[in-house]
């Protein structure tokens, strides 16, 4: 699905970090050892149709490497 996010990511919360990740062998081989985590916020996204909603992203980040893998879990709105 491909959206954009409007505005900021609130409600940041930590789900997993290092080893407690499933893909972790996937995001270091594709993107860089380093130091991992998954985390889960709320923010306003405008879709590729052009509507906007409040949804839960999930996303893989890391110290230098930055924000991968985000993806819209549900919609809150």
């Amino acid at each position: 699905m491909h959206f954009e996010i409007i505005g900021e990511i609130t409600n940041i919360e930590i789900m997993a970090v290092g080893n407690k990740i499933r893909i972790l062998p996937l995001l270091r081989k594709r993107y860089g050892s380093a130091r991992w985590r998954k985390l889960k916020g709320v923010a306003s996204v405008r879709l590729f149709d052009g509507s906007v909603h409040v949804a839960e992203l999930h996303w893989f980040e890391a110290h230098g490497i930055g924000k991968r893998k985000m993806r819209i879990k549900r919609f809150l709105d």
